[in-house]
């Protein structure tokens, strides 16, 4: 699969498929599974701050149980420290031990002063490479979004100036203007973007009247909204395009490519369909390669983006204005079915 090469982030990836963050990049015996798949590359599963706080609360809370518990009794527990990130960076320097393909680290971080800290630890692992997740969820009526993306933009800003290894960015697409915000970002040379990450959302079980939480796997259409932002973004940054969410098979990772990204990122697909998918998404798409001619990932990547389009409506409006003007045939051929 020579012809499938491709670099992100600065990194040779012998293809363009990357398994991104979740409970199958933390698994060993699965991490090689999905390397001896095919997979170009892989995101160890995230390190969250919250989680990291809560588990550190709930140690403090059983140590704290019976302290007290009368005059001569005034601590029942040894004095113990919460191991904080240790054990997942120790499950991360394994990973890259172990595998010969390139790991990406993932990191969720709450506070401006943890995030470098936080990231300079991630380094220190031996990873090839950090992703940042950015992604702030509104509480505050009397937040402007222009301070959430300068503080966005400052925290990128300290975690460059604090660690050598490339650093990329998972954003979501809940900006007001995208575009402008990944300019900004990019301004910062920042190696990469992926786009867009996939949040969970609350339900609510009407039965038991409360708020739960569902986990619902990206499907094929999920994959419009990042086509789109990297046919419009090809060419226009300086940073390599990760395309992410909905991309289910080969055809899907083409359009992606085809519109400008350099890689794309998997995990909704493998949960469904088993890591031995990766190798049917890569054969799909080397012999779709062997079909049209190319030699190389570069010689089609971007072909379709908005900068090599001659047509100006590519990616606007216009295409909206279209499917509505076809409407009504869309309503009669689902009447007749």
């Amino acid at each position: 699969m020579s012809k499938l090469k491709t670099s992100y982030l600065g990194l040779d990836l012998k293809n363009p498929l990357i398994v991104g963050a979740s409970s199958l990049t933390s698994n060993l015996d699965t991490l090689k599974a999905i390397e001896a798949a095919g997979a170009g590359a892989v995101v160890f599963k995230s390190l969250f701050e919250e989680q990291i706080q809560l588990e550190a609360l709930e140690l403090e809370n059983e140590l704290e149980e019976y302290n007290e518990r009368h005059a001569e009794m005034v601590r029942l527990f040894p004095t113990l420290k919460h191991a904080g990130p240790t054990e997942h960076l120790s499950k991360l320097k394994k990973a890259k031990e172990t595998l010969n393909i390139p790991v990406i680290a993932s990191l969720n971080a709450m506070h401006p002063d943890t995030w470098a800290e936080y990231a300079l630890e991630v380094e220190n692992t031996g990873v090839d490479a950090i992703e940042l997740n950015f992604y702030t969820t509104p509480k505050d009526f009397e937040v402007e979004g222009k301070t959430i993306i300068q503080s966005q933009v400052d925290l990128l800003r300290s975690v460059k100036e604090k660690i050598k290894i490339p650093v990329s960015v998972k954003l979501s697409p809940f900006y007001t203007n995208p575009l402008d915000v990944i300019r900004r970002f990019d301004e910062t040379e920042v190696q990469g973007f992926v786009i867009f990450n996939r949040l969970f959302q609350p339900d609510i079980d009407i039965d038991k009247e409360e708020l739960i939480q569902t986990i619902i796997l990206s499907e094929h259409n999920d994959m419009r909204l990042s086509l789109r932002f990297t046919g419009l973004l090809y060419g226009n940054i300086a940073a390599d395009i990760c395309a992410n969410t909905g991309i289910t098979n080969g055809e899907d990772a083409i359009k992606m490519i085809l519109a400008g990204a350099s890689s794309f990122q998997v995990v909704s697909t493998l949960y469904t369909n088993g890591v031995g998918h990766i190798t049917k998404m890569l054969g799909d798409i080397e012999t779709w390669m062997n079909k049209k001619g190319y030699k190389s990932i570069d010689d089609f990547k971007g072909k379709l983006s908005k900068k090599n389009l001659h047509d100006p409506f590519a990616y606007r409006r216009a295409q909206y204005v279209d499917i509505l003007l076809r409407s009504n045939e869309i309503v009669k051929t689902a009447a007749l079915k």
